[in-house]
């Protein structure tokens, strides 16, 4: 880079330009927007929000290019050097241009220009009265590392009411996120709103009282908690995302994880075990032992589901779990028994992978595909099928060497709701610990999988688990701003994670906590929790000796 080095995050591929002091352009009351073929969505998005902040009608340009023009443009040159995300931003004095390879590079481009105008342009309505907005001269070339650069919210351990999720999309945006992965079912809570089986959030969206803290904890919450997201909420939620260029990617539990479900519909599990009697939707953590049953009418139910489910998700992919599984109810089961020697199989292991490969091959048959948590891999999966990388690498690096598409999201490292120091100020601390230099030193492709199995690394995922993050503001300070590293540590071109110049990335972060503020982020500060953040008395299940990362 050359000359001088604004705040970005994530860190740009390329800036050149002048000092803020020797060189800006004015943004004012003229200022006008020409919005080219394809970008009237980032135009609009400018309006509500760069607008909003700054009180500029941003009206609808001549066409022409003016000196306070803003030109937004899709540009096969920056398609081709760049990529569909890529974009260019150059504002020489004359005007502001915004082309990007796609719409989706605009809108990256327009996230930048946006941070360029300082921390008071992500707030929602004016703070300073009349004023001119100064905006460096600079061209910045930019371009993301990954393809995938998600974020998984949980919201069926507690659930995130809709306008939580919306806001979450527009903290994923403003960070060049592009993949928000609802899980949407588990043994706590269904989710979603299934119009051929009413009872799953009838029955499976409530539960009576919740574990307060790690599962150890002597200490409940005594309040029913539930909830969930109509048909309409999901459209919304996604064209929302949509318009923003996030794709949501729907998780749907099979065949563990799934108590909330046999709870609406007992006949799900496996009653020649459990008998008939219906179990209460799970109020405690871990793994329920309360899986489906492998009969056809239990395919047929998540037939059912999944058909709904791709009618309101465009998402390519789709989640289907498959991790921890207890398989003692299978082992007990008569009915599965039989299932096992009526399909040939070695035991219950290949039971559950017969289980995941229905689903795959039905997936396929529709266009899409599917991905799953790193056990999917025992018993094999279909070409198309991806992993989500959570045990670690390993399941990532088989499974790229394998020949299938990968995810990076190992708990050791991007386990968001793991925490942050050390020490007893943390709240309910749970996990590994996971600063935010750890996160910053982050590497999607481990060392050795060679060019072959790096090019099957899709990207990565932070992952947002919610059994001790009941509420936005626990949410706010599990992820931020660990957020913000992860985003820079997927987005932009990094030398090697040792390399890294986390100092610069501090610097950098010390004008991005002034967005946060803006945003109403309640992140954790450098210097440890407020007294407010703290939850004393609540346990954790901190992992003592936890390996260093590699």
């Amino acid at each position: 880079m050359t000359g001088f080095e604004p705040s970005l995050i994530p860190l740009p591929r390329r800036i050149e330009g002048i000092p803020p002091a020797k060189g800006v352009g004015i943004l004012d009351e003229c200022t006008a927007v020409n919005a080219g073929p394809g970008t009237e969505g980032v135009a609009r998005w400018l309006r509500a929000t760069v607008g909003a902040a700054t009180g500029l009608p941003l009206p609808d340009g001549d066409g022409d290019e003016h000196h306070d023009t803003i030109v937004l443009r899709i540009c096969p040159e920056v398609a081709r050097e760049l990529g569909p995300e890529g974009y260019r931003f150059c504002h020489e004095g004359d005007g502001i241009a915004i082309d990007g390879g796609s719409a989706a590079g605009v809108f990256r481009g327009a996230q930048t220009f946006r941070q360029l105008l300082g921390p008071e342009a992500f707030r929602r309505a004016p703070v300073t009265g009349e004023r001119e907005w100064a905006v460096p001269i600079t061209t910045i070339e930019d371009a993301p590392r990954f393809a995938w650069r998600g974020v998984l919210l949980d919201v069926a351990r507690h659930f995130l009411p809709k306008d939580g999720v919306l806001r979450y999309l527009d903290l994923l945006a403003a960070h060049k996120l592009n993949v928000l992965h609802l899980h949407l079912t588990d043994d706590q809570g269904w989710r979603i709103e299934i119009l051929r089986h009413p009872r799953l959030t009838e029955v499976g969206a409530w539960r009576a009282r919740t574990k307060l803290g790690h599962r150890a904890s002597p200490l409940w919450d005594e309040r029913p908690h539930g909830g969930y997201y109509t048909q309409d909420d999901i459209r919304e939620i996604v064209a929302y995302a949509a318009e923003r260029h996030i794709t949501v990617v729907p998780e749907i539990d099979v065949p563990g994880h799934s108590q909330a479900a046999i709870a609406a519909y007992p006949w799900l599990g496996n009653t020649d075990v459990t008998g008939t009697a219906a179990p209460e939707v799970w109020d405690t953590w871990g793994v329920s032992p309360n899986v489906l049953a492998p009969s056809d009418r239990t395919l047929a139910f998540y037939e059912d589901v999944l058909t709904e489910v791709l009618e309101l998700f465009p998402s390519p992919f789709v989640h289907i779990g498959g991790d921890e599984c207890p398989k003692d109810q299978w082992r007990a089961s008569p009915a599965a028994q039989a299932r096992i020697r009526e399909l040939g199989l070695a035991g219950e292991d290949e039971l559950q992978s017969w289980f995941v490969r229905h689903f795959d091959r039905w997936l396929a048959e529709r266009g899409r595909r599917l991905i799953g948590w790193d056990e999917i891999l025992e018993g094999g999966l279909a070409e198309g099928a991806a992993v989500s990388s959570w045990r670690g690498y390993a399941g990532g690096i088989a499974a790229a060497r394998a020949g299938h598409d990968v995810v990076m999201c190992p708990e050791q490292h991007v386990y968001l709701d793991h925490r942050q120091a050390a020490g007893t100020d943390e709240p309910v601390p749970i996990g590994y610990v996971r600063t935010l230099e750890d996160v910053y030193r982050f590497d999607p492709v481990p060392p050795g999988l060679g060019e072959a199995g790096a090019a099957r690394v899709l990207g990565a995922q932070a992952n947002l688990w919610s059994e001790v993050t009941e509420n936005q503001q626990r949410l706010d300070y599990q992820a931020f701003p660990r957020l913000a590293a992860f985003a820079e540590a997927v987005w932009s071109h990094l030398p090697a994670p040792a390399e890294r110049d986390y100092p610069a990335f501090e610097r950098r972060m010390t004008a991005h906590y002034a967005r946060l503020d803006a945003l109403g982020v309640d992140y954790r500060p450098p210097g440890g929790p407020r007294p407010w953040q703290r939850r004393p008395g609540v346990l954790g299940r901190p992992i003592e000796g936890a390996p260093p990362i590699v």
